[in-house]
């Protein structure tokens, strides 16, 4: 999927089957150690046990792993804990190439040997379908999770907040685990190597020009965050400078030295997105030189990239997850296709020289008309991209008399709006395709899909090898 970064809020009540029994009582506080054996591994990474039937999660702990554990969160349900001493250890343990792997989010299976990551994902998928049962899940096809050959330097986009140290010291990097503590990250394997030399370079331009840096506490200062990416296909190389205001002191010499320093950067944006907020992106984004956007190429085709775009994080597995989606899909020569949640139209405009027409949409109007000119620029004439919500766009053409022969959804974390089931379900599409980047909200989604539609399978593709996340490829048809 690509589309714009949003905040889009589409919870919903889902058929979760919850447990009704009650919380056991135990007299436990934070900082008490006990041993505990790890029964089995999280939606998020975290090695789960059990103290007096209490659940315990605990991050950076593997399946079958015996430790001492510290207590560190006490919740009426469940603990917390943390490692303090490993007595019986994984043989699928490994070193974490990164010294901050358990610190910073990103990393949480760094410490695991790769092929049984691959593995976790997989069993991901399967948790989620047993804690949903969607209709048949027991019999579902979920197949072996397409990894990486090489499970590093593949993100292409680095995203990192920006501070200064009692010192004076410019940093850059990610909060802590449940805090707004920054840790410098100076390397990242994951990381494709550019997008770490430009944004080091920036942080040592920031400290050399004295750049005012954001004050989380006083909501003061100037650049909050700095976001480098990288065109894998391209070579092209986007800066943006995220400020609490327009103001970007030093700004002119800032450019000549990305200029002079930086070759590789082909275009330099400002975004504005001022105040304390728990959003990285604010609605404002300056041009500052260079071009407006870069290019990246995706099977053949060419896609710009503007500032606050969204594409997959690991361009590799992107043509993988693409080219699943395609096959699952299936489509036709003379068959008509819907991209919903189409963002830049990555995923519409790749089916369109099969389709007869492809139509897609999106709430965001420069995603649509970025989809729109790509759609052009890529000499395609049957693609046509509209501004709005699924369910609503969709409600529209089904009126006007456009029923599609299949249906494409790439929707956010949170999963599938409501509205937008309802409707798909009445258009009632012969085929239907579901990327999933969250499997809880998938199966949770397949509860009320699996009313008309059955499984065929479900293929995981680990689009971030070394964190939890996994993304998944449904192929449904009718019953």
């Amino acid at each position: 999927m690509a589309k714009y970064e949003s905040h889009r809020s589409n919870y919903r009540s889902g058929h979760q089957r919850h447990d009704r029994r009650e919380a056991p009582q135990i007299d436990v506080e934070v900082g008490q150690r006990f041993p505990l054996t790890i029964k089995r591994m999280g939606i998020n990474g975290e090695g789960i046990g059990y103290y007096k039937r209490m659940a315990v999660f605990v991050p950076g702990a593997l399946t079958n792993e015996e430790a001492v554990v510290e207590v560190t969160t006490v919740a009426h349900r469940f603990l917390r804990g943390k490692i303090h001493r490993l007595r019986k250890v994984s043989p699928y343990r490994v070193e974490p190439r990164d010294s901050y792997a358990d610190q910073v989010g990103g990393f949480e299976l760094e410490h695991l040997a790769y092929p049984q990551q691959l593995q976790f994902k997989r069993d991901i998928v399967r948790q989620s379908l047993e804690r949903y049962q969607p209709r048949g899940f027991k019999d579902y096809d979920v197949r072996p999770t397409l990894g990486m050959d090489d499970p590093y330097a593949y993100r292409n986009k680095a995203q990192f907040q920006v501070r200064k140290t009692a010192d004076g010291t410019v940093q850059a990097g990610l909060y802590a685990e449940r805090s707004h503590d920054l840790v410098d990250l100076p390397t990242c394997s994951v990381q494709m190597p550019v997008t770490m030399t430009v944004m080091r370079a920036l942080v040592t331009m920031l400290q050399d020009l004295d750049v005012p840096i954001y004050d989380e506490e006083h909501n003061s200062g100037i650049v909050k965050t700095l976001v480098v990416r990288a065109a894998a296909n391209t070579n092209d190389v986007q800066v943006v400078f995220i400020t609490n205001s327009q103001k970007l002191p030093h700004k002119h010499q800032l450019l000549l030295r990305i200029a002079d320093e930086l070759p590789q950067v082909t275009s330099v944006m400002q975004n504005v997105n001022p105040g304390k907020t728990s959003l990285i992106w604010g609605d404002q984004t300056l041009h500052l030189a260079g071009a407006d956007a870069i290019t990246e190429k995706l099977g053949g085709l060419a896609f710009k990239l503007s500032a606050r775009a969204f594409l997959q994080l690991n361009p590799a597995q992107t043509e993988v997850l693409y080219d699943q989606a395609r096959k699952a899909l299936d489509l036709q020569p003379g068959q008509t296709v819907v991209d919903a949640y189409s963002g830049i139209g990555t995923i519409g405009l790749s089916l369109a020289h099969t389709a007869k027409e492809v139509r897609g949409m999106d709430v965001i109007p420069e995603a649509v008309a970025d989809a729109n000119a790509n759609a052009e620029a890529n000499g395609i004439t049957n693609a046509h991209y509209e501004v709005g919500t699924a369910e609503d766009v969709m409600s529209q053409w089904a009126v006007a008399g456009f029923r599609p022969d299949a249906i494409v959804v790439d929707p956010p974390r949170t999963g599938l709006d409501e509205t937008l089931m309802d409707t798909i379900l009445a258009v009632h599409p012969e085929k239907l395709v579901y990327i999933s980047c969250n499997p809880s909200t998938l199966a949770k989604d397949l509860v009320t899909l699996t009313e008309d539609y059955r499984v065929d399978y479900i293929q995981s593709v680990d689009m971030m090898p070394q964190t939890a996340r996994c993304e998944a490829v449904v192929k449904l048809s009718q019953r």
